[in-house]
């Protein structure tokens, strides 16, 4: 396994911005499971990904599948009390970093929340006023 995906495992269970992104290519792209856009930048990025971290509970990687650049990573969740499952759909860049991650889940209901969760959290949280246009 790519040493990135071994550390990167463990990371994003603890919703600790600052860890996610040593991981993070600078011209990241995020691919959210609640809208059909894009995030783009190491911080917005890390910062959306601790929120997520702390909005999941009970989150672990069932398979990770992959080689060389391009990686799955199958989880389990809950969001409140809705169970999801879902795949981190991992692209690294020639360093290491991640350049690519998309995030694929089921069922729409707990994406809803997921949804609801996070818009809350953006909204009290001053640094997305400057990330607003990292979203494309």
């Amino acid at each position: 396994m790519h040493p990135t995906i071994e550390q990167l495992k463990d990371v994003i269970t603890k919703g600790d911005e600052s860890l996610i992104h040593e991981f993070l290519a600078e011209d990241v792209r995020f691919l959210p499971p609640t809208y059909y856009s894009t995030w783009a930048g190491r911080e917005p990025v890390a910062a959306l990904l601790g929120h997520v971290g702390q909005v999941f509970s009970d989150f672990s990687y069932r398979r990770i599948m992959g080689e060389d650049k391009d990686w799955a990573l199958e989880f389990q969740c809950k969001v409140g009390d809705l169970d999801a499952v879902g795949v981190d759909l991992i692209r690294l860049n020639d360093e290491g970093l991640i350049e690519k991650f998309e995030v694929v889940m089921r069922p729409l209901k707990t994406i809803a929340a997921l949804r609801t969760e996070m818009m809350a959290r953006v909204a009290k949280d001053p640094r997305f006023i400057n990330f607003k246009d990292a979203l494309g």
